[in-house]
């Protein structure tokens, strides 16, 4: 198929046996070339100003016109002589620095020269792009900001996670990169079923997908207090019978019908009808039944997968809750649209002690209410609010400097560790310690005021 990218389109037919990081250029037809390494060619004297002060930008500087490189173009010329004709009837490229120059040249190649290099996803690049083009489908989760939440996961080989995000699915690829295929995954969703877009464009191998669970997060309280059951798991033999006697009564129903047509009486005037209308009578009666049989097999088959998939379905939700009954996971991550608070409380229960877990929030004000109430159920040490702040840096030669653009803010992670929670203390023993650790100043005040 066509593939549009950066205002150029192309298909990728030619790079397919190529390894990543070859780079193509593309031809007329929109095929791709592997384009051959040519050593570029110095200009005899590089002639270049001291300044750009005194250069204006009234758009009178460049001679050729769109229509004359719209010519070129249509002429077959690449896109290297196109730039190079922009520099030499370009007025005021001579009196500019060589930087200046240099990134002129390289704008201008960006424009006209069609050259690709296909190169392999990583979260790295996946995230990038996500956030400089589609920021809101991963609720504004910066690179930087994705980074921290692995490192403070502590997302390894043979961990079993607990994930919950409405991130595309980018959130879930990332860890799943970091696991290699060891380990296993219980991604938690909302709604009829898992959004994994992000995660397929990461191209993991079938093997990625073995240890990868589904749980619906409407279905989390239910397991909490051990009313959580699926409908009896049908075995595939108790299918296939369900599938013959439903086949068994479509039959019986086409023989009662045949036996009814066979058995209507015959009048004198259908005595008198002619060999040819009877020949056509029953050419027609042979294609309904042969029609007949042909939707009863269609419905059997739609029957054995319907019924194949709904047990397959119900077998990976007991495998989920299996795995969620241990209460042992290795972490929690956290990044989705809802509120956090009813999420964590609920989701570290099958936590193991001493693991980390991590929770993102585009705003700071969830997780502030999330904070306070972990801090009065307890359970959890070295509780962390953080905000990062990123800043990119141009480092070139003579020219490093900080990047003018930057991102306003890159969202806020609330992160800690689990401890044995003692549910043995009541919450009027906590409040009442909470009591005794106020100031006396502060306590009689309460005082008076009850008085």
């Amino acid at each position: 198929r066509k593939i549009i990218f950066e205002k150029q389109w192309f298909y990728l037919d030619n790079a397919i046996g190529h390894s990543y990081g070859t780079t193509f250029e593309v031809t007329s037809g929109g095929n791709l070339q592997p384009k051959q390494e040519v050593e570029e060619t110095t200009t005899e004297t590089k002639e270049a100003g001291t300044d750009n002060r005194n250069i204006v930008d009234d758009g009178k500087s460049q001679k050729l016109t769109h229509d004359d490189i719209k010519a070129l173009k249509d002429k077959g010329i690449k896109g290297q002589e196109i730039v190079q004709q922009l520099i030499e009837n370009s007025t005021t490229f001579r009196d500019k620095t060589e930087f200046a120059q240099d990134k002129y040249i390289k704008k201008k190649k960006k424009k006209y020269e069609a050259v690709i290099t296909i190169v392999k996803p990583s979260t790295r690049i996946l995230s990038t792009m996500y956030y400089a083009r589609e920021p809101g489908k991963i609720n504004h989760l910066r690179y930087d900001t994705l980074a921290q939440m692995l490192t403070l996961g502590n997302i390894r080989a043979g961990n079993k996670m607990i994930v919950v995000e409405t991130c595309a699915g980018l959130m879930l690829g990332a860890i799943m990169e970091r696991m290699g295929g060891y380990g296993s995954i219980i991604q938690m969703y909302p709604g009829g079923g898992p959004i994994r877009a992000a995660t397929s464009c990461f191209g993991f191998p079938k093997h990625f997908f073995d240890h990868l669970h589904e749980f619906p997060l409407s279905k989390v309280d239910s397991l909490l207090s051990g009313t959580f059951s699926t409908e009896t798991l049908p075995s595939e033999p108790e299918d296939n019978t369900l599938v013959e006697e439903e086949s068994n009564g479509l039959a019986d129903e086409k023989q009662t019908l045949l036996q009814e047509t066979e058995e209507e009486p015959t009048t004198e005037a259908a005595m008198e009808i002619s060999q040819t209308e009877e020949q056509e009578t029953m050419d027609i009666n042979a294609e309904s039944v042969e029609c007949k049989e042909d939707k009863e097999k269609e419905n059997k088959e739609n029957v054995r997968e319907k019924q194949r998939k709904q047990w397959e379905r119900r077998k990976k939700l007991m495998e989920a809750a299996a795995l969620l009954r241990e209460k042992n996971a290795d972490g929690l991550i956290v990044a989705s649209k809802f509120h956090p608070t009813p999420l964590l409380l609920a989701l570290l229960e099958f936590v193991a002690p001493s693991r980390p877990f991590v929770v993102y929030c585009q705003y700071k004000e969830p997780l502030l209410d999330c904070y306070t109430k972990l801090r009065e159920r307890g359970g959890v040490i070295n509780l962390k609010l953080s905000e990062t702040w990123l800043r990119n840096y141009q480092v070139l030669p003579d020219r490093s400097h900080p990047k003018l653009t930057m991102s306003g803010g890159g969202g806020y992670l609330l992160s800690g560790i689990t401890v044995v929670l003692d549910k043995g203390k009541s919450d009027s023993s906590n409040s009442e310690a909470l009591r005794m650790e106020e100031p006396s100043s502060k306590r009689c005040k309460v005082q008076d005021l009850h008085c």
